[in-house]
């Protein structure tokens, strides 16, 4: 599916901007998102249609390996130097985990979607190639 791209692509950098900011990826004005992981329809500023938007999994994949490796980490250095009782590893790494988890997840959907939308990225089809 061919986006609606305007005829002067924004660069890069403008384009991951916008991603991170929530905001359209073509005019960089209009809100991306309708609710807190929610793609809205469209762009309330240009009518850019976000039909081609699917993040699918990629953003949840990304914050919890970086999630788990900041707080895996962390949990591993203060067990190894303090040995707290286990109570207070979970006083620590519990909400850690939920901030690191719910922190980066809506910038990080914003970005891959904003991408999408700079590299015109698609869905994969197989060409029927006709023998002659």
């Amino acid at each position: 599916m061919a986006h609606e791209m305007a005829h002067d692509t924004p660069p890069l950098g403008a384009t991951v901007l916008r991603g991170l900011k929530g905001r359209c990826p073509r005019c960089g004005e209009g809100r991306l998102f309708a609710g807190f992981l929610t793609i809205g329809p469209r762009c309330e500023r240009c009518g850019l249609d976000y039909s081609f938007a699917d993040a699918g999994d990629g953003p949840a994949v990304f914050v919890i390996l970086i999630a788990g490796f900041i707080v895996a980490g962390a949990a591993l250095v203060t067990e190894v130097i303090y040995e707290p009782p286990l109570w207070a590893h979970a006083l620590l790494w519990g909400p850690l985990a939920v901030v690191v988890c719910l922190g980066p997840l809506r910038p990080l959907k914003g970005l891959l979607v904003a991408l999408q939308y700079r590299f015109q990225a698609a869905e994969g089809r197989l060409e029927r190639r006709i023998e002659p």
